[in-house]
């Protein structure tokens, strides 16, 4: 009973949380059961979700495994990163609007107010029930201008993508890497340059 009061009272927090400009997130808790063989043979693509809201414990963790900074010494991140350029952002798309997600100081900053989760859905309207969608960018100017952005940008899509499957997987999570979405709408929504490439989404939501 306990553990449950606790469970509801982080959903509340992070549905009251959710409407702020900054939300800091908590620590990711960085145990878990499950190991990495066993989180690769269940990995799965889900595309239905349970109504249930993700809380912020939750979200701070699925969002560490994706980008978030592993070595603090050096600042490195969680995924491989070409050249380490660390290119890939991520914004967080929910009901309260879009977050962008800071590896750095562990904390998203709103960027818009209106819920985007059609516009990622885009024609797989199934999806759009989902808690949130997770955004991959690629900020190609952090390649200077080099002829292998585009590339460089879709492999560390990739890589970040693989952690968000596994991280979901060990948690309970469902989630599926997508390329369709309505990009016209996101980039002016989002307020994207023309230099930040939207690589993939990822709809996450608790399993049914």
């Amino acid at each position: 009973m306990k553990r449950l009061l606790m469970m509801m009272a982080f959903v509340l927090m992070g549905m009251s949380a959710m409407a702020q400009d900054v939300i800091p997130l908590p620590t990711p808790d960085k145990n878990v059961e499950m190991s990495l063989f066993t989180a690769l043979q269940r990995r799965r693509s889900v595309r239905e979700y349970a109504s249930r809201p993700i809380d912020l414990p939750t979200l701070s963790r699925v969002l560490w495994a994706a980008c978030g900074i592993s070595q603090p010494e050096s600042g490195k991140i969680t995924a491989a990163s070409a050249m380490n350029r660390q290119d890939i952002q991520v914004y967080v798309c929910g009901e309260k609007g879009a977050y962008l997600f800071h590896p750095a100081t562990n904390e998203l900053t709103k960027v818009c107010g209106k819920d985007l989760r059609a516009s990622l859905a885009g024609s797989q309207k199934g999806v759009a029930t989902a808690p949130c969608f997770l955004l991959l960018v690629s900020d190609q100017a952090k390649f200077g201008g080099r002829g292998q952005g585009e590339t460089f940008g879709a492999m560390d899509a990739g890589y970040v993508s693989q952690n968000i499957y596994l991280a979901c997987t060990s948690l309970g999570l469902g989630t599926v890497a997508r390329y369709g979405m309505d990009r016209d709408t996101l980039k002016r929504e989002l307020g994207l340059a023309d230099t930040q490439v939207m690589e993939l989404n990822h709809p996450v939501g608790w399993t049914k």
